[in-house]
């Protein structure tokens, strides 16, 4: 496994990133948020939709950045698949960080592509040592090649693989320990993953490296049921936070101190006043917390 050198990086924020909770910024909203300014901590976007030299997305987020700090999410890496990263993507995604300096970028602890194939979907993978060494490699690679630390969101998880030799916290203390990467907590996929796996999600959170914590996300689910008619939770993006989501977002929040927060909504767009108003919920929690120090500096 490749030596991390992270002297070198943007270990963490730029020291711009405010622990306030923000909104993902969608093209409806550009020229609303443009107009009312609104009182929002920080705006997020998925780097694979400004991965493109120009257009209406950079015309409007490069007016919006001069306002707000910004988180960039990747979807597309896809970590965990077999083969290694795309050099191509990996290129285009370190041109739109230089270009807009985020106080944050993460990516999924997932996998997506397969033998040149792209899955609209973002995939689990087996918890065992020859995965551990994988996706750690392919983190460290990614760091070296964009020259900051990255964050490792916990997936949303509907089905696990028998071959699991360790438990999902333990993977990702494991890869968070070994490259050095932060972690975005996404409490909504926590309520999904263990209500799916019935688990007890308080549970998984005092598992993992909290310390590591740079970023929340808090979003809707969707609910069906299995075959024999127990629920299955789905990470939808398109609904509000569920009250459940809340009360574990607040008990979080006991554990770490406030972090930045950002609300998700991908689909069923609502109005931008809406958005900002439970993002202004979240932030309520936030204020209510003590600031608690990290410990940074993993192995």
């Amino acid at each position: 496994m490749a030596t991390v050198n992270l002297s070198t990086f943007n270990l963490h924020s730029t020291g711009q990133m405010p622990s306030r909770a923000g909104i993902g910024l969608k093209p409806e909203h550009f020229e609303a948020v443009l107009e009312f300014m609104p009182d929002i901590g920080f705006f997020e976007i998925h780097a694979e939709n400004y991965m493109v030299d120009g257009g209406p997305f950079h015309f409007y987020l490069e007016r919006i950045r001069q306002h707000y700090p910004l988180s960039i999410h990747g979807v597309g890496l896809s970590i965990g698949a077999e083969t290694s990263v795309d050099e191509q993507h990996l290129n285009r995604l370190k041109i739109l960080l230089q270009r807009y300096q985020p106080e944050f970028f993460s990516e999924h602890l997932a996998w997506s592509t397969h033998q040149g194939h792209f899955l609209n979907d973002l995939l689990p993978v087996p918890y065992t040592q020859a995965t551990l060494r994988h996706v750690c490699e392919q983190i460290d690679h990614i760091q070296n090649r964009l020259g900051r630390r990255m964050l490792l969101e916990n997936p949303a998880t509907y089905l696990e693989f028998c071959a699991s030799s360790m438990s999902e916290a333990e993977f990702i203390t494991a890869v968070i320990n070994k490259t050095g990467c932060g972690l975005l907590l996404d409490i909504n996929n926590v309520h999904v993953a263990c209500t799916n796996h019935q688990r007890n999600a308080l549970d998984y959170i005092r598992a993992l490296p909290l310390d590591a914590v740079e970023e929340f996300h808090l979003a809707g689910f969707a609910t069906d049921y299995d075959s024999d008619g127990s629920p299955l939770l789905i990470d939808s993006h398109d609904a509000e936070v569920a009250p459940q989501v809340w009360s574990l977002y607040q008990a979080t929040l006991a554990l770490t101190g406030p972090r930045p927060t950002v609300l998700e909504r991908d689909g069923n767009i609502p109005s931008l006043p809406t958005l900002c108003a439970e993002a202004n919920q979240a932030e309520q929690y936030l204020l209510a917390q003590p600031q608690i120090q990290k410990a940074h500096g993993h192995a």
